[in-house]
C-alpha cells in the first residue's frame, strides 16, 4: 500500500482585494494624487487597520473602497467583483456626530435602511433595530431623538444601524477622533465586544498608533502625502489592557519609525504591503 498522498490546503480568498490603486481629486490649480499603488488584501473576520498621518490619504481610500470615490489606476474587488458604486454590501461610519437624520428617533434612524435597502416589513425592521439597539446598550432610547443624546451615544446608534445592514464590510473612518479620551477609550471596548460577538470585517481608519494597535488585527501602514505602503504589520497579540506595557510601547515606537523615517526598514515607498509584510514584536 502506497503512501498517503499529501493533502493540498487552499488558503480562502481575500473578501477584499485592493490592487495598485491610485486616487486624486482636482484643485481649481492642479490634479492632487491622494494616494499611489496601494494594494491589500482583507480576509472575511478582519480588523484591518489604515494608520498614517493627516493627509495621506487614507479616508479618501476608505471612500473608495465604499464606492463613492473611482480609482484613477488600479482596481478593488468585493468577493472577486470590481468595486464600481457603493452598495448596501459597504457601510460607513463616518467621524462626524450628526451622520443621523434629526427628524427620525433612534429606532427610525436603523428601520429606514433596513426597509429601504434590505426590504424588510416594518415590524421586522423595528425587531432589527431593537436587537442591535440592546447590543450598543441603548434599547432604552430607541424613540428618543438624535438631539438629545451625546455624541458617544450618536456614535452608538450609527454603529448600530451599520451593523443591523449585515454588511459584507464594516467601513469605519476616524469614528472616535472627535470624542474626549474616556468616551473613546468605551466605544473601542464596545467595538472589540461586538466585533467577538458577530466577528465581521472591519476597515478602520485611524491616525493614532495606539488606536490602531488596540482595534486592528492587522495594520497597514501608509506613508505622508501621497500615500504609499510603507509595511502591514499583525497586532493580534495586543487589547486595550496593552497599553502601557513593554512590547506595546516598543511596537508603537516602531510603527512610529516605520510611518516618519525614511532612512528605516520600511522607507523604501511604493511597495505593496504582500512584499513589505512585518510581525510586530
Amino acid at each position: 500500500m502506497g503512501a498517503p498522498q499529501s493533502l493540498r490546503v487552499v488558503a480562502p480568498a481575500p473578501l477584499l482585494q485592493v490592487d495598485g490603486v491610485s486616487l486624486e481629486y482636482r484643485t481649481r490649480q492642479r490634479v492632487v494624487r491622494a494616494t499611489h499603488q496601494v494594494s491589500f488584501d482583507v480576509h472575511a473576520a478582519d480588523r484591518f487597520v489604515l494608520l498614517g498621518p493627516s493627509g495621506c490619504g487614507k479616508s479618501t481610500l476608505l471612500k473608495a473602497v465604499a464606492g463613492f470615490v473611482a480609482p484613477s489606476e488600479g482596481e478593488i474587488r468585493l468577493e472577486g467583483r470590481r468595486v464600481a458604486a457603493p452598495g448596501p454590501d459597504r457601510v460607513v461610519v463616518f467621524q462626524e456626530f450628526d451622520q443621523l437624520p434629526p427628524w427620525k428617533t433612534v429606532r427610525q434612524n436603523i428601520m429606514f435602511p433596513l426597509r429601504q435597502a434590505r426590504g424588510m416589513s416594518r415590524a421586522q425592521a423595528s425587531e432589527c433595530a431593537l436587537h442591535y439597539l440592546d447590543k450598543v446598550g441603548l434599547a432604552g432610547f430607541a424613540d428618543a431623538y438624535p438631539h438629545t443624546l451625546s455624541g458617544g451615544m450618536k456614535q452608538r446608534v450609527a454603529i448600530a444601524r451599520a451593523l443591523a445592514m449585515r454588511p459584507k464590510v464594516l467601513l469605519m473612518d476616524e469614528p472616535f477622533a472627535a470624542l474626549d479620551a474616556l468616551t473613546r477609550r468605551r466605544m473601542q471596548e464596545e467595538l472589540l465586544a461586538l466585533w467577538e460577538d458577530a466577528a465581521f470585517t472591519l476597515l478602520f481608519v485611524t491616525h493614532s498608533i495606539e488606536e490602531a494597535l488596540v482595534v486592528g488585527n492587522r495594520i497597514l501602514l501608509l506613508s505622508p502625502h501621497p500615500g504609499r505602503v510603507r509595511a502591514e504589520l499583525n497586532s493580534h497579540q495586543f487589547d486595550l489592557a496593552s497599553q502601557g506595557g513593554a512590547e506595546f510601547q516598543a511596537t508603537a515606537q516602531r510603527i512610529h519609525r516605520l510611518l516618519f523615517e525614511t532612512g528605516t526598514a520600511g522607507g523604501a515607498e511604493g511597495t505593496t504591503a504582500s512584499a513589505r509584510t512585518a510581525q510586530a514584536r
